[in-house]
């Protein structure tokens, strides 16, 4: 009947050639469930069984909607790269729940298993687990590499090795994954561009891989935190996190590459190539390190006056680490962060609402919006005195379009009222305030920190299954930078 349908009324969106490139996608997650498998072997786990099944059932599925669906018109436009875009971090996440559900000890419901894929895949680095302890080797290495997956975009891994798409909305696709404003080509072809940046990606978790060796960690602690560490997502090998190495050498490590995967790959692309100049002319990176440097003198005052300077390290080291990890949403916590005061919690709680830069692995409302934001705040003060004055925005060096602005603007309202819808949600479903609020918070930024950070509340192993998928939403609206996701909710994308 669907098919008839399908021939005779045909709809607005191109839905066949979408549900055929995301068969061609579950593939390709499909081969990513080799890395659990071949490590649950290594390590002689029973869970390299539910791996199998996993890649099975997600290659036939795969399989089944590439060659099984043949669309009549195999481009794709506009609607059909935001709708391809949303759903493949739905079904991405679907698929990835499974090994969580099939592990041999301790399963999760099925609630509890999308929240932690969709954690993972989005970055977010929330999880519903209290402890980690009786995971095996492949399932702690399945989550670091999900958080490596959505990191960089699944998207843009995809137009980087399926050329194709080039030509069929992949344009579309890009700017609708990419976190940012506006999108910058760095090569002529979209692909050339999503393999240019892929390439830094994985060069960088390399070398990070290379010096987490040097140190106190082994291979499997190494690879897992490189995963981790370079999408800014946040997952740990331990249960306390960084601290279970109480390393000066990791902790400092760790902090350089945080804070590169919180600077936009563009510029990293440039100094890869040589052109160093473009960095330090960027407003958005210079904000960026002016932020973290105040912040650092603010953090270091607080630790002072709170009597918390026992060594070099607190005033120094645990600061940077603190602050960096917050801005790029990644979530490490310094060892004695939560008896830092509550001044220093509303700082994080800033630097959580805006990130660090566009073009990054880090979620938040991003530097460049804060920039566009002040600026035109500080027009429109002026403009109170001269009405009759043309003020502009400047990034740059660059005129930005009044559309822009406004786009700006409407995205950091919708992100509050995000924020204010999901934790009135929360607490309709018998969450405490704090945690309620703080949770929704932590979700659409990306952060993961769980409200037990305020000194409210726990983690969000408390939080009902519905909350469980409202806060999954969330992160995924969050990671998607609201448009891509909230557009599919307007009758207007699926008419005419």
């Amino acid at each position: 009947m669907s098919i008839r349908l399908l021939r005779y009324r045909p709809t607005v969106i191109n839905i066949p050639v979408v549900l055929r490139v995301i068969g061609l996608l579950l593939m390709i997650e499909a081969a990513f469930f080799i890395v659990p498998l071949v490590t649950s072997l290594i390590y002689h786990e029973r869970d390299w069984l539910c791996f199998l099944v996993t890649m099975l059932v997600t290659f036939v599925a795969g399989t089944i909607m590439t060659f099984g669906i043949r669309p009549r018109n195999p481009r794709m436009g506009k609607r059909e790269g935001f709708l391809l875009t949303a759903l493949i971090w739905v079904f991405f996440s679907a698929f990835g729940m499974l090994p969580f559900i099939f592990m041999d000890r301790q399963p999760m419901s099925v609630s509890d298993a999308f929240f932690e894929a969709m954690s993972g895949f989005t970055t977010t680095g929330a999880s519903v687990l209290t402890s980690i302890s009786h995971l095996s080797h492949g399932m702690i290495i399945w989550r670091s590499l999900m958080q490596w997956i959505g990191g960089m975009g699944i998207i843009l891994f995809t137009l980087a090795v399926v050329p194709m798409l080039n030509h069929s909305g992949g344009m579309q696709m890009f700017n609708a994954e990419v976190t940012g404003i506006t999108h910058d080509k760095l090569r002529p072809r979209i692909s050339q561009t999503a393999k240019g940046l892929w390439l830094i990606y994985i060069v960088l978790t390399v070398i990070l891989f290379v010096l987490l060796i040097l140190g106190p960690m082994n291979i499997f602690e190494a690879i897992c935190h490189a995963f981790s560490v370079m999408s800014t997502g946040g997952f740990s090998t331990a249960d306390n996190g960084i601290d279970a190495w109480n390393s000066v050498y990791i902790e400092s490590v760790i902090t350089v590459f945080m804070f590169l995967g919180g600077t936009s790959f563009v510029l990293l692309y440039h100094m890869a190539h040589g052109e160093f100049k473009p960095i330090w002319h960027n407003e958005v990176f210079r904000t960026y390190v002016g932020i973290i440097f105040v912040c650092y003198i603010l953090f270091v005052i607080a630790i002072v006056f709170h009597g918390e300077a026992y060594s070099l390290k607190s005033v120094t080291l645990d600061p940077l680490f603190q602050i960096v990890s917050t801005i790029t949403s990644t979530g490490y916590e310094a060892p004695a962060f939560s008896s830092w005061g509550t001044f220093v919690l509303a700082i994080v709680f800033a630097l959580m609402f805006f990130g660090s830069c566009a073009g990054s692995t880090s979620g938040g409302a991003k530097i460049d919006r804060l920039i566009y934001l002040l600026k035109h705040c500080r027009n429109e003060i002026v403009r109170c005195v001269y009405p009759n004055y043309i003020f502009t925005v400047r990034v740059n060096k660059r005129v930005i379009p009044h559309d822009i602005v406004a786009k700006v603007i409407a995205f950091l309202c919708l992100y509050v009222m995000i924020i204010m819808v999901g934790g009135i949600i929360l607490c309709a479903l018998g969450l405490p305030l704090i945690d309620s609020f703080f949770s929704a918070f932590s979700c659409i930024s990306n952060t993961g920190l769980g409200a037990g950070v305020t000194g409210y509340g726990g983690n969000y192993e408390i939080v009902p299954d519905v909350g469980k998928w409202i806060l999954a939403l969330i992160m995924m609206i969050g990671r998607l930078e609201l448009f891509t996701v909230l557009i599919l909710f307007t009758p207007t994308f699926w008419k005419k």
